[in-house]
């Protein structure tokens, strides 16, 4: 690699870090203003039920730093963030950042398959409509793919939950392990078991915008020059899709799904809360209701540089694999 080359990757990352820097500075100031106006008293969904004197809320509020006004509580919290530390969970009563550690691994499992079966199904319905284009199929794949896109999370989860764990009972009614078991007792297969339903109803949310965009891409490329001149030579159907339609759309296909890392990780909350699984996006909506500002604020802070390495990694990937982007993005 030449000089240029480096200099050029060099103000990239550059400015990537700056880029993601400064949306972190800006997600981290906006959740803290929407958590300080909210209606939620932190001591109150604190204590529950219990009644305290004013004393005891006073100590309570102090103990929290609730007493300070906004502006001095964000910048202690600024302050420890920048030191690594995430301050303690008012919900679970554990440091923020083991509370995200725990709960990523549980929400990382479900979406990483709502991920990879979004992709597959995604792009096996879009080659199939873009081969029989007018056909019935199409048009049972085309239609099939707007009501999935119309479809709210919520509703299909309860949907799947009456049908795949009521009625037929296929499936557990929800949660990441049987109930009845302690946490050494549980197998493999019980994690997989309890994981099948809600990241099938999680996947299901990303097949319709990548069937669509697979679909209109290979009929571009099966309209193109070179697929007419393959067919003239007596290239067979199937060595055209291999050989010319899988490669050319194969990289906005992958741009496509990594992009689609952020609305998989804002399903996940509704997700996980209709099958009770206790990852990530669970922990996320017990802490806004409980008005856990730490838990809430590292969860966001989280949620970005998540977002973010997805989007950076596709746009790697798509460098890597087009050679004019690496080059044009390096002069």
């Amino acid at each position: 690699m030449s000089t240029t080359v480096y200099k050029g990757l060099g103000r990239y990352f550059s400015s990537t870090l700056v880029r993601m820097l400064t949306l972190l500075g800006a997600v981290s100031l906006i959740s803290f203003m929407l958590i300080a106006l909210s209606p939620i008293d932190p001591i109150d969904a604190y204590l529950g039920d219990a009644h305290v004197s004013e004393e005891q809320r006073a100590n309570i509020a102090e103990h929290w730093g609730l007493n300070k006004s906004p502006v001095e509580r964000y910048g202690i919290w600024i302050t420890h963030v920048l030191q690594g530390d995430m301050g303690e969970s008012i919900t679970y009563r554990q440091p923020v950042a083991k509370v995200i550690g725990e709960r990523f691994r549980a929400s990382l499992a479900l979406m990483g398959v709502a991920w990879v079966l979004s992709g597959v199904l995604g792009f096996t319905l879009g080659i199939i409509a873009a081969v029989n284009k007018g056909k019935w199929i199409d048009r049972f794949i085309k239609t099939f793919c707007l009501i999935l896109a119309s479809t709210p999370l919520f509703w299909l989860g309860l949907l799947f939950l009456m049908v795949f764990a009521v009625y037929l009972q296929w499936f557990p009614l929800g949660l990441a392990a049987p109930i009845n078991k302690l946490a050494h007792e549980v197998t493999l297969g019980d994690k997989i078991y309890h994981l099948i339903l809600p990241a099938l109803t999680l996947s299901i949310t990303g097949v319709a915008g990548i069937a669509l965009h697979t679909r209109q891409k290979f009929i571009d490329v099966l309209k193109s020059e070179y697929v007419l001149f393959a067919k003239a030579r007596g290239e067979k159907p199937r060595e055209i899709i291999r050989r010319h339609g899988l490669r050319n759309i194969a990289l906005p296909g992958i741009t496509l799904q990594f992009a689609s890392v952020s609305e998989l990780f804002g399903g996940s909350v509704l997700a996980e809360k209709v099958f009770s699984y206790p990852g990530l996006g669970n922990a996320a909506t017990h802490a806004g209701l409980k008005g856990d500002a730490p838990l809430l604020l590292g969860i966001a802070l989280f949620s970005v540089l998540f977002v973010f390495t997805g989007n950076f990694l596709a746009n790697v990937i798509y460098g890597i694999v087009d050679p004019q982007i690496r080059e044009g993005g390096s002069s």
